[in-house]
């Protein structure tokens, strides 16, 4: 039965006169349960009377957990997912960044939806990124509900408004996605060895760590479906369901500190792992390469290292930025000018361009979602597949794009002898 207490006010160590109320209640596990600060008897008593009925009702939450700070909690959440390392490394920088510099100190019990608006509006970040804090502390304040921290969650379902225009300047159309004869001339210019990287980005629409993490064994393997009395078959590229993807970002230690980490992990999602069709042209130019190619991964250094991001951002700048001529100097040859071919162009556009491409020569939406990776929306996504002539309806328009580019260029072949 909840009661209540006097509690004297102490002064230079000894016992005043003042004094105030504190509930005692009993908690689910029979234990005494405390809450002070009361100044009256009869709020001490309600306010314990309360406690016990949520008790008996099962909707009791302990104040002392509701009055957990944010930060002290987010460190029991984080150690709780399992996200993909590279997602896990994005949600430290959120909330390092932007959310635990204003609510690390903050109880939950005291998060608010008006208070989170208004910070939310304050940040300089871009749009995006404000949106992702927030959205990142309702899955945390969530979990602080499925805890029994808290009775609800503030944030749950809250639309964030009034944030100041996005500032950040976004890629046009013509920036986004390359023309064939861009692609072939940024490869051209990169020479044989990586040159093939942007190809293949570009008439695949692999992501990055996709490429890099791709094994040799996965490289030209055969798809083979019955089709017109027959069997249709055609060269892909398999992205491994257990190993399919190369991931670079920073884990965290017991200790908390930052180190960086490169491994094999399973791609981005289950529709990520697939076989991806090659048309018969970047068939043939991975053939060759693999022939001559001594290491185990497709697409490494000259030495057989993984690619850094960062290493292949300095290659690929220059080729589609464009140079100035570079006279000879201490260990280092002298390097030609070259003009602008598509200056900003990154992996991710050629990700984009094939996409585009696909739109372009007429490719079945569910043939296409399916060479992406991406799940296709609906229930139509669970009644429609892909079928034999659709595959060859791609394949001729991809080999028609390089071609046609090719007779534009004058050219033979992509890298002269």
């Amino acid at each position: 039965m909840a009661h209540a207490e006097k509690v004297f006010k102490v002064r230079n160590g000894k016992k005043t006169t003042k004094y105030t109320w504190r509930c005692r209640y009993k908690r689910p596990d029979g234990s005494w349960g405390s809450e002070p600060g009361f100044p009256t008897r009869r709020l001490a008593e309600e306010w314990g009377e309360q406690q016990e009925g949520a008790i008996r009702e099962g909707r009791w939450i302990d104040p002392e957990l509701s009055r957990k700070k944010f930060g002290a909690f987010v460190a029991e959440w984080m150690n709780a997912q399992k996200p993909r390392g590279r997602t896990e490394m994005n949600r430290w920088e959120r909330l390092e960044s932007h959310v635990l510099p204003r609510w690390r100190d903050a109880p939950l019990i005291t998060i608010n939806w008006f208070e989170v608006e208004a910070w939310a509006r304050t940040l300089t970040c871009a749009r995006s990124t404000t949106k992702d804090c927030v959205q990142l502390m309702s899955r945390i304040m969530n979990g602080a509900v499925d805890a029994r921290h808290l009775l609800v969650n503030p944030l749950a379902g809250r639309r964030l408004t009034g944030l100041p225009a996005d500032t950040a300047k976004k890629k046009s159309d013509e920036e986004t996605v390359a023309e064939p004869e861009v692609v072939l001339q940024l490869a051209r210019r990169l020479g044989a060895l990586y040159g093939l990287h942007v190809v293949t980005t570009a008439w695949t629409g692999l992501r990055w760590e996709e490429l890099v993490g791709l094994h040799r064994r996965n490289a030209l393997l055969e798809r083979r479906q019955k089709h017109d009395g027959d069997v249709f078959t055609c060269p892909v590229i398999r992205v491994d369901s257990e190993v399919g993807a190369l991931a670079e970002y920073f884990k965290r230690d017991e200790d908390g500190k930052r180190k960086s980490f490169r491994g094999l992990e399973p791609p981005k999602n289950d529709k990520s792992a697939r076989d991806v069709d090659l048309p018969p042209f970047l068939a043939e130019l991975l053939e060759k390469h693999l022939a001559e190619w001594p290491h185990e991964f497709v697409f490494m250094t000259a030495s057989g290292k993984w690619w850094w991001r960062s290493e292949w951002w300095r290659i690929i700048r220059p080729a589609a930025d464009g140079r100035d001529e570079r006279k000879p100097g201490r260990g280092r040859p002298a390097s030609p000018a070259w003009e602008p071919l598509m200056p900003g162009l990154t992996m991710r556009d050629l990700r984009h361009t094939h996409d585009t491409w696909q739109e372009q020569i007429d490719v079945r939406p569910v043939l296409g979602y399916e060479q992406m990776g991406h799940k296709y929306p609906g229930i139509k996504g669970t009644y429609r597949h892909p079928t034999p002539p659709m595959r060859i309806d791609r394949l001729q328009g991809l080999q028609g794009l390089y071609e046609r580019a090719m007779r534009n260029l004058g050219w033979k072949s992509i890298w002269e002898d």
